[in-house]
């Protein structure tokens, strides 16, 4: 696919059965901290459907699209339960449990280098 893609696979491909990473995370993790929209754009168009867990990738608040657009439940929804990840509402997974932050084993929680009340509004 390309350096970038192949970069952002390697990352995802590490984070750990039942729980999840944002965009940012995974766009920091690569040296890339602008290019989150990137990443999202390389868990779209990857090509390893199984071998690149693009369900753990989530929004920077935890959302993620829980729903098709026929109202049936999304398959990232689907494989999130499966693996236990915890949910906060219908389409936010519950940050705090299960964020799991690249290069940083076994240290819960969101990254410290963001200011997030700034970067998340009223969402924080």
């Amino acid at each position: 696919m390309g350096a970038f893609n192949d970069k952002v696979y390697e990352v995802v491909k590490q984070i750990p059965y039942g729980c999840v990473s944002t965009y940012g995370d995974i766009a920091r993790a690569i040296g890339q901290p602008r290019k989150a929209l990137f990443v999202g754009y390389a868990m779209k168009s990857s090509l390893e459907p199984g071998a690149v867990p693009c369900h753990r990738v989530v929004f920077k608040d935890g959302h993620f699209w829980a729903r098709e657009e026929d109202g049936s439940p999304s398959a990232q929804r689907i494989m999130l339960e499966r693996e236990g990840v915890p949910l906060l509402d219908d389409d936010h997974v519950d940050l705090a449990a299960c964020h799991w932050t690249p290069g940083r084993a076994g240290v819960e929680g969101r990254p410290t280098d963001v200011d997030w009340a700034a970067e998340m509004g009223d969402w924080a």
